[in-house]
């Protein structure tokens, strides 16, 4: 079994393009309509595959701006958080949490790409016990 993502932004041939600018994503395929409307590009993000897809409203197909937001969050692992975060920001993204060393023994931060989807830019620093991990997060969240 394998999950991937399926994204709804206003205009998937804009968002793939700052995709690869932003993330280093490397596109795979694209099913383009008549008139110059493209429905979806398929990207590669690592190891990872992210299905972009543009807004349809008429058929309940939808971006986050259209909805008020997104509760979804999507995560990329890398070898050098700061590098990617930097290189996100210089594209347009908006910080959400700074990048920060953080208890779970990340590298973390999120941002907000310009068409409201949420990702989490993080590296591993160390491995840190779930016992650890379980104390620090009732602490930091009041439990």
């Amino acid at each position: 079994m394998k999950v991937s993502a399926h994204i709804v932004v206003p205009d998937a041939a804009e968002a793939s393009a700052w995709y690869v600018t932003a993330f280093g994503a490397r596109e795979r395929s694209r099913i383009p309509l008549p008139g110059g409307t493209v429905m979806t590009v398929e990207l590669e993000l690592g190891d990872s595959v992210v299905h972009v897809g543009s807004e349809f409203p008429a058929y309940g197909i939808v971006a986050p701006g259209t909805i008020g937001g997104t509760a979804t969050v999507l995560q990329i692992d890398v070898d050098d958080a700061d590098a990617l975060w930097t290189r996100a920001i210089a594209a347009g993204a908006t910080p959400r949490h700074p990048i920060a060393d953080q208890f779970w023994g990340e590298r973390h931060g999120q941002l907000v790409d310009p068409f409201g989807h949420r990702w989490n830019i993080a590296h591993v620093l160390r491995v840190v016990p779930h016992e650890e991990i379980v104390a620090a997060a009732a602490k930091a969240f009041g439990g």
